[in-house]
């Protein structure tokens, strides 16, 4: 089997996602072409350079439809034979077009590809493309569908976590991540956004709120109470599912659920013939992927069972992995992996998440995979491994080995 390694990882700053974000007028396209072009010339990227660029994104409407990889081809100054994947699953869809890259490369089926994706949210709305399992009543009525902020309520019911909990993960995500800009740990990777005269249009992620602390988000009213207890009363759907449950415990808000932005990120992958070829140094190994389907109700458990099978198929354990990267979509979905694994905060998203940051949910997997990389190699690590919970009930994950 050919091995895959990461030549380079990028990813834009994230603009809020709404009318008044920096990114508003830049559509999807036009975003991820900005991506593409700058690994291009990073890496010196000449002709048909590349098997193929697969790119995620969600909701695939509109700007975002009709095969968006490939009009992001066409809008940047790639090679025009290169073709485009668009990829959706969900949340992870980013970095299932890396792990979907590396697996043709470890098969045999081309030497390197662009793999990542885009969300613009502000632009093309969450949800606005429809859900069969939601809105389709013979589906949504057999597997007890819930919106994911009841999904993420039911776990910290479960599991027993408090809004304090919550809330204090979620403070130290938004230091961490001031710390991290400050100390210009992302400067490898970040791609500042430009207008078509070269002024910067962002160079930093704006959703940040760096003076969040306890007091500020005790006074949030939890985000998903209304929706679960009053119409369309989510809440009895669940406890039918989890008749062991007496009550849904709403501690999720604004504050500590991750933000709603626009992002781009892509990742060079390649085999080391291509390094040799193009005269480029590989990263990281990309040494085993993973995905798996979980209960749709409860949704996003995904990042443990997923991580249990990633380490089975690579014959690794949890002691194995120096630094680890779990999407921020609620807090209570890292609160549980840290819980289940019994791995201390401190090896867990060192420079903050999703909540601080944002999720631009097409584009998450392949950050958080370059945010992992370029972390190993500041702390002088080894062995990373990044997961993502994903809407219907599935995870994700990748372990990566510096090279």
């Amino acid at each position: 089997m050919t091995d895959a390694y990461i030549y380079d990882a990028i990813r834009t700053p994230r603009g809020k996602g709404r009318k008044d974000g920096s990114l508003h007028e830049v559509t999807s396209a036009k975003l991820s072409a900005g991506v593409l072009n700058a690994l291009k010339e990073r890496n010196n990227l000449e002709g048909h350079a590349v098997e193929d660029v697969i790119w995620g994104n969600v909701t695939q409407v509109k700007e975002a439809g009709g095969c968006l990889a490939r009009t992001a081809v066409l809008a940047s100054d790639l090679d025009q034979s290169i073709p485009g994947l668009a990829i959706n699953r969900f949340c992870a869809s980013g970095m299932e077009a890396v792990n979907l890259a590396a697996n043709q490369i470890q098969g045999g089926a081309g030497e390197a590809y662009i793999a990542g994706g885009v969300e613009m949210m502000g632009r093309v709305p969450m949800g606005s493309d429809g859900a069969a399992i939601a809105v389709d009543p013979s589906i949504a009525m057999n597997t007890y569908f819930v919106p994911q902020g009841i999904s993420a309520d039911i776990i910290a019911t479960e599991y027993g976590f408090s809004r304090d909990d919550a809330d204090a993960l979620a403070v130290a995500s938004q230091q961490r991540a001031e710390a991290a800009w400050k100390d210009n740990r992302f400067a490898n990777s970040i791609v500042p956004v430009k207008d078509q005269n070269g002024l910067n249009i962002l160079d930093h992620d704006e959703y940040m709120r760096p003076q969040t602390d306890m007091q500020s988000l005790g006074g949030l009213n939890a985000a998903f109470q209304a929706m679960g207890e009053v119409m369309p009363g989510f809440d009895k759907v669940a406890l039918m599912k989890y008749p062991h449950l007496e009550r849904i415990n709403h501690i999720h808000t604004a504050g500590n659920s991750s933000g709603i932005v626009d992002g781009s990120a892509g990742v060079l992958v390649g085999s080391k013939e291509f390094g040799e070829k193009f005269g480029l140094k590989p990263r990281a190994r990309i040494r085993q992927t993973a995905k798996i389907g979980t209960d749709p109700t409860i949704m996003l458990t995904g990042p443990v069972p997923v991580t249990h099978k990633i380490l089975a198929d690579s014959g690794m354990s949890i002691s194995d992995i120096d630094l680890f990267e779990v999407n921020e979509a609620f807090s209570s979905v890292v609160l549980r992996f840290m819980q289940a694994f019994d791995v201390d905060h401190s090896k867990v998203n060192v420079n903050g998440g999703s909540i601080a940051m944002g999720h631009p949910l097409g584009a998450t997997g392949a950050i958080i995979i370059g945010t992992l990389l370029d972390e190993l190699e500041r702390s002088d690590k080894e062995v990373g491994l990044a997961t993502l919970c994903i809407a219907s009930g599935m995870g994700a994950a990748t372990i990566i080995e510096r090279v």
